[in-house]
């Protein structure tokens, strides 16, 4: 066998970003010791997660015909699993495999579907809405800025960000990982350099105040055709 079909037979190794992610769940870095898999406060603290339902489930249910979503970064599927008969079908992403594996496991719904997926490399499903819930504050900018090329392909974005109280100087770059931007001084802002991302409407759905020190989350909506 040839050097060159050797190295066709060698296992892909995982990309940096999904070995982080797969680290943080296995050493419980969100919390949650009593869960398989936990998602953190984002996912589970009522004070964020109830608005958040609510609005979701009053815009998906504002259409004549349900729509097809995508979330991409659905986590442990806490909030996933109440929003998924609100649409015609859920496609429900992550980049950890064992915890794509658990979540086919553990829902089970007509028109649900799990696939593990690194959203900034590979190609997404076609739906008509796409949600990121505090996924890009993860990320760094060369990923978020891979990610932003493709959510033009859908008609609305619904975007949830973690930011800081007051002024901050947007989209300082960071890797990859557990923490995010706020020791920073900084957030997510997607229509801001380096990103510039182009809309034709937004809306404001919540603001979440945690306190001057733990800053607000934020979910916009854009209307992009």
């Amino acid at each position: 066998m040839s050097n060159k079909e050797k190295n066709s037979h060698k296992i892909k190794k995982p990309w940096p970003t999904r070995k982080v992610m797969e680290q943080i769940y296995e050493m419980k870095l969100w919390g949650g010791n009593q869960f398989h898999f936990y998602s953190g406060e984002g996912s589970h603290n009522p004070i964020i997660v109830k608005p958040y339902i609510k609005e979701l489930k009053q815009f998906l249910n504002s259409f004549e015909k349900p729509i097809t979503v995508c979330d991409l970064g659905c986590g442990d599927f806490n909030i996933g699993k109440e929003l998924v008969k609100h649409s015609k079908k859920y496609i429900a992403i992550d980049i950890v495999e064992e915890l794509i594996a658990h979540n086919k496991r553990m829902f089970k719904i007509l028109n649900l579907e799990f696939f593990c997926m690194d959203i900034a490399i590979d190609t997404l499903p076609i739906a008509d809405c796409v949600l990121l819930r505090q996924v890009l504050q993860h990320l760094s900018n060369s990923e978020i800025q891979n990610i932003i090329s493709k959510l033009y392909s859908f008609k609305y974005v619904i975007l949830t960000e973690h930011l800081p109280c007051g002024e901050f100087v947007p989209n300082k770059n960071i890797i990859a990982g557990q923490g995010i931007r706020l020791k920073k001084n900084s957030g997510i802002d997607l229509l801001s350099p380096p990103f510039n991302f182009k809309v034709k409407e937004k809306k404001q759905l919540t603001k979440i105040d945690l306190g001057i020190s733990k800053g607000v989350v934020v979910t916009m909506l854009y209307i992009m055709k």
